[in-house]
């Protein structure tokens, strides 16, 4: 019988901490999933997850005051599994357009945008639509619903879960897929965007697995049993 894991979901106010914990719970019924307000509780965690809802500017004062940085930093270094979810991924990344400009972990090098007010759906020929209409209509900010996935490299977070299936999103501030070395899944809201991103043993996605279904619940399985080794 294998090991009881403790996962830790790191809670700095800003998370959409039940539902997270909640779908850990039923992939993982053997593990502890603890919600950690601390770095003490989240200490010997075999895995972390860094979940996010809200601005960027709040999240990020958030995680460095409640000291979750250097343990962040640290479990990366010693190799620990980690996920983000939705801002949890933005945190992740080099800077965002939000809030006047909010310096993230940098964690991967890639900027955060925001999606401007005159987005349109591309159109079938792969143009984007213009302000009259052509090419697809206006689409709404914040993106909210279900979008296609498309696994832009092999990961064993993917395992099981086919290319192509719809998982649930809801942002309005993106991470672009063009000339992104460290996308793993992209889908199209009006421009291309980065749906996860992978570095070593740090998973995330732009979209929430734990509202996800059955293909978000394999996800998080999957990194429930990842040994954080692409």
């Amino acid at each position: 019988m294998a090991a009881r894991q403790k996962i830790a979901v790191l809670d700095y106010g800003m998370g959409n901490l039940h539902s997270v914990q909640c779908a850990l719970q039923r992939v993982a019924p053997e593990d502890e999933v603890v919600l950690a307000a601390t770095p003490q509780q989240a200490a010997g965690a075999d895995r972390l997850l860094v979940p996010g809802v809200g601005a960027i500017r709040d999240c990020m004062a958030g995680f460095v005051d409640a000291g979750f940085e250097p343990l962040l930093r640290g479990a990366i270094d010693a190799g620990v599994p980690v996920l983000g979810v939705c801002v949890g991924m933005q945190l992740m990344m080099r800077r965002s357009e939000e809030n006047n400009g909010v310096d993230c972990l940098g964690l991967f090098p890639e900027p955060v945008k925001f999606f401007g007010s005159d987005l349109y759906e591309t159109g079938t020929d792969g143009a984007r639509g213009s302000r009259l209409g052509a090419g697809g209509s206006r689409l709404k900010v914040p993106h909210m619903g279900w979008n296609q996935v498309s696994q832009t490299r092999a990961h064993p977070l993917w395992a099981g879960i086919d290319d192509g299936s719809r998982f649930y999103f809801v942002h309005s501030y993106y991470v672009p897929a063009d000339d992104n070395a460290s996308i793993a899944g992209r889908t199209d809201y009006g421009v291309s965007l980065a749906a996860a991103v992978a570095r070593d043993n740090v998973f995330a996605t732009q979209f929430h697995p734990e509202k996800s279904a059955d293909a978000g619940l394999l996800l998080l399985k999957n990194f429930v049993g990842w040994n954080g080794k692409a």
